[in-house]
């Protein structure tokens, strides 16, 4: 009290009140707060922070949202709706704005619900069951549907009446199940494995429009992983238009309302014959355009082929009858005939070419023959002095030339040359060596000097 009282007594700037005061609203307590969103403005594109007011009949104050907190929320804020805050104030200092900083939001009266929606509704996220890429395409035409709802409401005449009205040949086979209360979603799972057994093309998962909490079974976590594990594609129309539950979520095809979705697996006779008819026409201009390609494609094939067997029988025309002026098919004998003149021809160029050949042959020896004596008198004359020479020498020395001045040698009967008197004995047999002869003589003394 004495601080506010001083703060009385003193001037001070601006951002010392606005500073005065955000230290003051920073010292509250966190309150809850009920009110209607009014002026909403969000998320920011940029920061993704959501700004609005939240009135009541009397009052109104600015509220700021933060995007985490947002985004954690799982609540779409719109105008009108009633919400449940916690937070605390807080001035912005720039500008003296006091704001409340919500902590947590939640739809009033029902918050408690959609919160725990949202979480589910998170969890599915996570684990892939609201992926639009495991969602299961639908046959265009469907001729069985299945259809699990109540069989009490207003509901099944609805969806009877609507395919009776767009296509009566479709077949329908319906499974009941409670639609609303804790029970419930017991008897929705039950209808689905029952409507599955029959193999229709496609299951209606159907209810009429209803408060948040009468579509609560259609929150339901089991329900969800049933039409998620559904061998059969499963459509739902539950509630009105603004209503989406964890249903829509994971089944294969979401609509408004329970007759959108017989009106989405039954289309209209018309529809259908007028579709039937495009069908024929777009059928027939393509089988059209298939035969007249063929046929441009079997006449081209056929003009080619009637060119290249022309020129086929005109190549072969040409080569026969150059076959046929060939003169070995007009005279057989012209064979013989031609190989005998060409043998003539033959043997005369030879009888001719041999004269020749052995002249020039001869001639060719003689030169070679000149040369070689030449080469051989310039390569031996050097060496015919020397072998004179030592001829002469060898002569000189030779006993035959002993021998012609009236000398002789003598050889034992083994061809030894006796050179003493002491080398023969008597009665030895000698060879006397003379330059005309030998004389064989016999030892019949010896006398030695």
């Amino acid at each position: 009290m004495n601080q506010i009282q001083e703060k009385e007594d003193s001037v001070l700037s601006v951002s010392d009140a606005v500073l005065f005061a955000k230290n003051e609203v920073a010292s509250m307590p966190s309150m809850t707060v009920v009110g209607e969103v009014s002026g909403f403005r969000g998320p920011n594109y940029k920061s993704g922070h959501c700004y609005f007011d939240v009135k009541d009949p009397v009052s109104s104050m600015s509220v700021i949202v933060w995007s985490k907190i947002y985004a954690a929320s799982g609540i779409t804020l719109q105008d009108g709706m009633k919400i449940q805050m916690k937070g605390k104030f807080d001035i912005y200092a720039s500008s003296g704005k006091l704001s409340f900083h919500a902590r947590t939001i939640q739809i009033a009266g029902e918050g408690d619900l959609r919160q725990k929606v949202a979480q589910l509704a998170k969890k599915l996220e996570k684990e892939g069951l609201t992926d639009i890429s495991r969602k299961r395409s639908i046959p265009e035409f469907c001729t069985r549907i299945g259809v699990v709802t109540s069989l009490s409401g207003s509901v099944i005449d609805d969806v009877k009446r609507t395919l009776a009205r767009r296509n009566p040949l479709v077949e329908l086979e319906v499974s009941g199940c409670a639609v609303q209360g804790t029970h419930a979603p017991a008897t929705i799972i039950r209808a689905l494995q029952v409507a599955a057994t029959t193999r229709p093309d496609a299951i209606l998962l159907v209810r009429g429009g209803g408060s948040f909490e009468d579509l609560m079974c259609f929150n339901d976590e089991g329900v969800a992983r049933a039409i998620a594990a559904c061998p059969i594609p499963v459509i739902t129309g539950i509630g009105h238009e603004p209503d989406t539950t964890i249903a829509d979520m994971v089944s294969d095809r979401r609509t408004s309302t329970p007759t959108a979705a017989a009106e989405s697996v039954a289309p209209a006779i018309s529809e259908l014959q007028t579709t039937f008819n495009n069908r024929i026409s777009r059928l027939g201009n393509a089988t059209r355009k298939i035969l007249q390609f063929y046929k441009t494609g079997l006449i081209t094939v056929e003009q080619r082929s009637n060119l290249a067997m022309k020129n086929v029988l005109s190549s072969k025309k040409y080569q026969l009858d150059k076959l046929s002026d060939r003169p070995c098919l007009k005279d057989p004998i012209y064979i013989i005939s031609t190989r005998t003149e060409d043998l003539n021809q033959t043997e005369q160029r030879l009888m001719d070419a041999f004269p020749a050949l052995l002249s020039r042959k001869k001639e060719m020896l003689f030169v070679e023959s000149q040369r070689l004596t030449r080469a051989s008198a310039a390569m031996f004359h050097p060496h015919q002095a020397l072998l004179s020479s030592l001829a002469g020498r060898l002569d000189a020395l030779s006993p035959l030339k002993v021998l012609t001045r009236g000398y002789a040698y003598v050889q034992d009967e083994r061809g030894s040359v006796i050179k003493t008197a002491k080398e023969a004995s008597v009665g030895d047999s000698l060879l006397v060596k003379m330059r005309d002869g030998t004389i064989k003589a016999t030892v019949s003394d010896i006398e030695l000097s």
